[in-house]
């Protein structure tokens, strides 16, 4: 299966085992490709590199998907092209380059784009299985190969939003589920009309379908998805007489309670999402090997062993709607969720190389059976600016701002005439004491606007908030935390990364680049800081 395509593409070759899924309506396969110059032909060479192999279909908008071979790397591809080119390929060429700047196991692989005037097309990851619709044709998942596809689909989501990009089109058509188990996210969209909480919410959907068979038509209807739509309808959720969605253990026995009230909740628009890490962290907790667990289907979905487990945080709360109320408790497990997470410019251990299966919860550490630390937001004790280069010191004021739970208040900078602090300073940091040292899971940094750079570094020192002190503190701070953002397109920065054998005290978030604001200058304000770990 070509993992991934352009917009509205939907097709099924014969015996049905290879399907390529993509964005928008179902293909009209009646509508001749819109094309200026010749179609493609089985053994073409695009770009000097893509043998063009075997054509498995193309849509009513011209897109045409190809089984093509990287000549180079000798490894299989899919190739979608569209004709013609120019304007009319923006939409699709811009979301390949946004997907190519995140890697993770669970998101289809981009490798080209290219626009050639008279036609363009984007080479993507070849994957062989089927799509989360396909499998679900014959008869609803289990709960615990449901919560496994769930907790998937939310790390994917998780890596996208870490870098403050939206994916746009999550449905059962663009989950797809490879021959060896690996769940991949495809066709991410660009086009503005969609958010992460639209996304978050959109994980409801996957999980209702997979555990019912049915689409549950939320209040912003997915792409691709429309019920009675062509060859690919999705038959449209059970409703009472008031309109009021069946909830999955009124459609299907032996849906546990938990993952039953969990679906509802994200698929209920007047409660708040958890955020997708947080998401992807509890339904990660909650995929545990089937033979090695057994269901309790009047209580919370635990996967509860034998042994006699506690219940999670989330069930001795109690009530669906409390589940997500203390999102913050979800955050078990987050140490994994961002680590897996490359941002383009970092080829080393690129994930695709090495597919993996769906997320699986680990046993507790250690031999003897002893339950993990809880990771949970650490408290800050005490921030400052660090300004080292600055003999006027003037723009110290406001760090307690970032740390106050208000992303509508913040420290920021002042305006500068270039992104380069006006060529005066090396750069502008936040530093931050946790008070003791803690094991770090992870650093989220919600920022103004787009296009900072920035680090984050930690040390073992403190020094006098003055230029001398801050100097020495910078000169000192050498160890890097995960990846550096570059040039960021994103309004959140997420590092992770930590030493799980270490322990942290003091970190310092260094901006190296300013973005550019509304009055012709350059500034940043830094909004929120939080910190995972235990």
């Amino acid at each position: 299966m070509p993992s991934s395509a352009g917009p509205s593409i939907d097709t099924i070759t014969e015996g049905g085992r290879v399907t390529q899924v993509g964005e928008g309506q179902d293909a009209d396969e009646s509508a001749p490709p819109v094309m200026t110059f010749g179609a493609p032909t089985a053994g073409e060479i695009l770009a000097e590199r893509y043998e063009l192999v075997e054509h498995i279909n193309n849509d009513s908008a011209g897109r045409l998907v190809w089984r093509g071979v990287d000549v180079v790397l000798r490894r299989p591809v899919a190739v979608v092209l569209r004709y013609p080119g120019g304007d009319s390929a923006t939409e699709m060429l811009q979301a390949a380059v946004a997907a190519s700047r995140v890697i993770h196991p669970n998101l289809v692989g981009v490798y080209d784009a290219i626009d050639e005037g008279e036609r363009a097309y984007v080479v993507r990851e070849w994957v062989d299985g089927h799509s989360l619709r396909e499998l679900v044709t014959e008869e609803p998942l289990d709960p615990a190969r449901a919560t496994a596809i769930g907790a998937a689909v939310a790390s994917a989501l998780a890596a996208v939003h870490a870098t403050g990009m939206v994916h746009g089109n999550v449905h059962p058509g663009t989950v797809m589920i490879s021959d060896d188990g690996r769940v991949v996210l495809a066709d991410a969209r660009t086009d503005g009309d969609d958010s992460q909480e639209s996304d978050i919410r959109a994980v409801g959907g996957i999980l209702y379908f997979a555990l019912t068979g049915y689409w549950p038509h939320t209040e912003a209807p997915l792409r691709g998805a429309t019920a009675g739509h062509g060859r690919a309808a999705i038959p449209d959720a059970v409703r009472d007489a008031n309109g009021a969605l069946a909830a999955p253990r009124q459609v299907r026995a032996g849906v546990p309670a938990y993952l039953d009230d969990l679906t509802m909740d994200l698929l209920d628009a007047e409660i708040s999402p958890p955020s997708s890490d947080v998401l992807a962290a509890e339904l990660a907790r909650l995929d545990v090997p089937a033979e090695d667990q057994f269901l309790d289907n009047t209580g919370p979905l635990r996967f509860t062993a034998e042994t006699g487990d506690e219940p999670s945080p989330l069930a001795a709360a109690g009530g669906r709607k409390v589940a997500i109320g203390i999102a913050g408790l979800l955050a078990v497990a987050l140490v994994g969720l961002l680590i897996g997470i490359s941002v383009l410019g970092d080829g080393k251990d690129d994930p695709r190389t090495n597919p993996v299966a769906a997320p699986t919860s680990s046993a507790p550490a250690g031999g003897d059976g002893a339950p993990a630390p809880t990771v949970g937001p650490l408290r800050i004790q005490d921030i400052r600016i660090i300004d080292p280069d600055s003999k006027k010191r003037d723009e110290l004021d406001g760090a307690k701002k970032i740390i106050d739970k208000n992303e509508d208040e913040g420290w920021r900078t002042d305006r500068y005439p270039n992104d380069k602090f006006g060529d005066l300073k090396r750069g502008m940091g936040v530093w931050i004491d946790l008070g003791a040292p803690h094991t770090v899971k992870s650093l989220q940094v919600t920022l103004s606007g787009t296009g900072a750079s920035a680090e984050l570094l930690t040390g073992t020192q403190n020094w006098p908030s003055t230029s001398s002190g801050d100097k020495q503190l910078l000169e000192n701070y050498k160890t890097r935390i995960g990846q550096p953002y570059e040039d960021h397109d994103g309004a959140t920065m997420a590092f992770a990364g930590f030493n799980p054998d270490a322990q942290y005290r003091y970190l310092l978030f260094w901006v190296t680049k300013l973005p550019a604001d509304d009055d012709g200058g350059y500034r940043l304000g830094v909004q929120e800081i939080t910190v995972q770990g235990s």
